[in-house]
């Protein structure tokens, strides 16, 4: 079966084609980073248009690339939620007027479980359920555990704000630039993570203990930089970057240890634009007892590839979507948090 994906939910216009879900045809990613960088954030308006000017073009391309027509698309499936809602409205447009069209399945899924199914597309030792996700982007901060593709349960999740957004609102306030993710990450190559020891939220215990925060690091970054310092001498803006990415990366991984000690699961997926960052990466890659697997660098962001990918899935379980759903800005596709 090969499934067109489409992929709208905040900045990145994608089209994909993938057999199986498994095999990869194609995977176009148009960005709109030049359009949102001179505001250091994304602008929904700006967001929607842009996915409105180049959605048919992007989707051309994914089938250009994978040497097929419009009749050699099996079904459709495209992200409705979550995301901004006016990108969002975007792709589940084109995606059902596109199976409308051509008469065949169409499916709507939560990108957020795509991000988990992401490393299934290219990993040499495909995860195993159960295993533990991480997601973590600008606007989600999830640990959970994943029974099946579709069978998700929150352990724990942000109680303020998302990881990404949390170095975006770092970068922003230092001009760091953007997106503040990448840049930071850059920057931290060059510096001293010892020159501020940045404080960790207290949340290691009792039903906080897979729970992360970042708003306190946040404000001890841009509101108390002095108190923290350890070394003597003028601040660099490299030593910020660097010394704020560790505790960042710290906060994540004490919550998820603390998730794989209490469930005896070692498998870790790791999905989300944060998923990119070299430091998580190497600090997970060091945990002697746990087999972490992430994407590769292209599918950690938004792409149709991976909402292709998980689509098939249901498509294969005989699952359709009715034709007047809708979007949401929410996701809405995991079980409640454990007590």
């Amino acid at each position: 079966m090969k499934v067109l994906g489409i992929e709208t939910s905040c900045d990145e216009c994608s089209a994909s084609v993938v057999q199986d879900g498994e095999k990869i045809l194609s995977n176009v990613i148009a960005t709109q980073i030049p359009f949102h960088a001179p505001w250091s954030g994304v602008v929904p308006e700006i967001a929607s248009r842009k996915h409105t000017e180049w959605i048919y073009a992007v989707t051309k391309d994914a089938l250009d690339k994978a040497g097929l027509n419009v009749e050699d698309i099996d079904a459709v499936v495209v992200t409705n939620r979550p995301g901004l809602f006016g990108s969002l409205l975007v792709g589940l447009s084109f995606a059902k007027a596109f199976a409308w069209a051509r008469n065949i399945p169409f499916i709507a899924v939560d990108h957020m479980l795509a991000h988990l199914y992401a490393p299934r597309l290219t990993a040499d030792n495909k995860p195993e359920y159960p295993f533990l996700g991480l997601l973590v982007s600008g606007g989600h901060t999830i640990i959970c555990r994943a029974d099946n593709f579709d069978d998700i349960t929150v352990l724990g999740t942000t109680i303020d704000d998302a990881a990404g957004e949390a170095f975006d609102k770092v970068a922003k306030f230092y001009n760091f630039g953007y997106p503040g993710g990448v840049v930071i990450d850059k920057m931290s190559r060059n510096g001293d993570s010892g020159a501020f020891r940045f404080p960790m939220p207290s949340l290691h215990k009792g039903e906080h203990r897979y729970d992360v925060s970042y708003s306190g690091l946040k404000t001890a970054v841009v509101n108390q930089l002095e108190m923290f310092k350890v070394k003597e001498g003028e601040s660099q803006p490299q030593d910020i970057a660097a010394s704020f990415q560790k505790t960042a990366v710290e906060i994540l991984l004490r919550a998820l240890l603390n998730a794989a000690e209490d469930t005896g699961i070692s498998t870790i997926v790791a999905g989300g634009g944060v998923a990119a960052n070299s430091l998580l990466r190497s600090r997970l890659a060091e945990q002697p007892r746990l087999n972490c697997i992430f994407p590769p660098l292209e599918l950690c962001g938004d792409n149709a590839a991976m909402v292709a990918g998980i689509g098939y899935h249901y498509l294969a379980r005989g699952e359709r979507s009715p034709l007047n759903v809708t979007a949401s800005a929410r996701v809405t596709g995991f079980k409640k948090k454990y007590p």
